[in-house]
């Protein structure tokens, strides 16, 4: 990007709210005393069968949760506020001719791409989208209905990459990345701003305060962005990832020490199949950032997907609830809770990412999982392990 980056600090991030409060909406901030409840109710040691956390007693968390929902932003998701701020930063610093004159190039595998087209269609902006072949059809869909011209891409970040730097190169449009600049991160935390003023209206007259927040991370630029809005103010700030076929990078990578560059994954979390950049990365490995990052399975996804179409009548992406399926069955975080909140609980903003998806790809997503199910049936009942009757041989579950 040609806009000098600003210092990833709480001021910058109240500066890019005033910028962009024109163009996003304020989303809800709402609770359900359903989802508070199961997630203050102990997982069944069955569950625990297969994790690893076997055997171990289930831990005993309390929580009051508060979903920031971003499924109701404009263009379904928070990827506006990275996007109007930055494209703002761009036309203060190179003016609006200029930025006309060039266009703008970014490569997303949707929401971004979507949400850089509605910015850029605001200001009568030529732009220019990258968009992976196996995104999600509706969010393809979205980005053209906002008159950006998309190109086609593998999978990967780097794939994504080349094609995008062979466009900029053909076009000279100004490069607005999806997740990794300062301008991107800002934006983006931005909702925690809300979030506690949310909060404070709240719970103001009980004298109730925000205990954490707990955010998907793909490429890290809502996690950090958050992080770097929420720094010293007493919240805690935790990051929610796909562990499917390595998606769990940022995790990874921490607890490693060493960024992960390439990530290369079918996760139905489609939003998160991106590995952190530098300086996402920067943020979100410092401990005086982000408290920790947790890693939840498919079948996790989906079992909380399920709750929250079905018990808060909210339509949300699988990316959007893996900070759900965190708090609901990663026992590792479900224990850190029980061990620092104790008997009073943690009030924890959970963030609904965004919504862009289907009937026919929810269809599909509880399709393919009973299907799953079934056959897993099949060859257990083949093998001994179930009798026909569906009930579990007893000496396989002794066993």
């Amino acid at each position: 990007m040609a806009s000098t980056p600003q210092p990833l600090t709480r001021a910058s991030v109240l500066a890019a709210h005033e910028r962009i409060k024109p163009y996003i909406h304020t989303t809800p901030l709402q609770t359900n005393t359903t989802l508070s409840t199961l997630a203050s109710t102990p997982q069944a040691p069955e569950a625990l069968v297969g994790t690893e956390w076997e055997g171990q007693e289930p831990a005993k968390p309390k929580f009051q949760l508060f979903f920031k929902c971003e499924n109701f932003q404009r263009i379904g998701a928070f990827k506006v506020r990275g996007a109007f701020h930055a494209v703002g930063r761009l036309v203060d610093e190179l003016g609006l001719d200029e930025v006309r004159r060039r266009g703008v190039v970014t490569q997303s595998s949707g929401n971004h791409a979507q949400a850089l087209a509605l910015a850029a269609k605001t200001f009568a902006i030529p732009a220019h989208i990258v968009m992976p072949s196996i995104s999600t059809p509706s969010k393809i869909a979205g980005t053209q209905a906002q008159n950006a011209t998309v190109y086609f891409s593998g999978s990967t970040a780097q794939e994504r990459e080349a094609v995008g730097a062979d466009v900029q190169a053909k076009t000279g449009a100004v490069l607005v990345p999806p997740y990794d600049h300062p301008d991107i991160m800002l934006g983006q935390g931005t909702m925690a701003l809300e979030v506690q003023e949310q909060i404070t209206a709240l719970l103001g007259a009980e004298g109730g305060s925000l205990d954490a927040l707990i955010a998907p991370c793909g490429g890290g630029g809502m996690l950090s962005g958050n992080a770097v809005a929420l720094k010293g103010s007493g919240v805690r700030v935790f990051g929610a990832e796909p562990s499917f076929q390595g998606a769990d990078d940022a995790r990874r990578g921490v607890a490693a020490g060493e960024r992960i560059t390439t990530v290369k994954t079918l996760t139905i979390a489609d939003g998160l199949r991106t590995n952190l950049g530098p300086h996402t990365w920067s943020i979100i490995s410092d401990a005086a950032y982000v408290a920790g990052l947790y890693a939840v399975t498919e079948a996790n996804i989906r079992d909380a997907m399920r709750l929250v179409l079905e018990r808060m009548k909210c339509v949300v992406e699988p990316s959007a609830v893996v900070g759900l399926a965190t708090i609901l069955y990663n026992e590792e975080f479900r224990k850190r809770v029980e061990r620092e909140a104790g008997e009073r609980g943690w009030n924890v903003a959970v963030v609904f990412s965004g919504g862009n998806t289907t009937v026919e790809a929810i269809g599909k997503i509880f399709a393919d999982a009973d299907s799953d199910a079934a056959g897993e049936a099949g060859k257990e009942r083949a093998e001994g392990k179930i009798g026909m009757d569906g009930k579990r041989v007893a000496e396989n579950v002794a066993g």
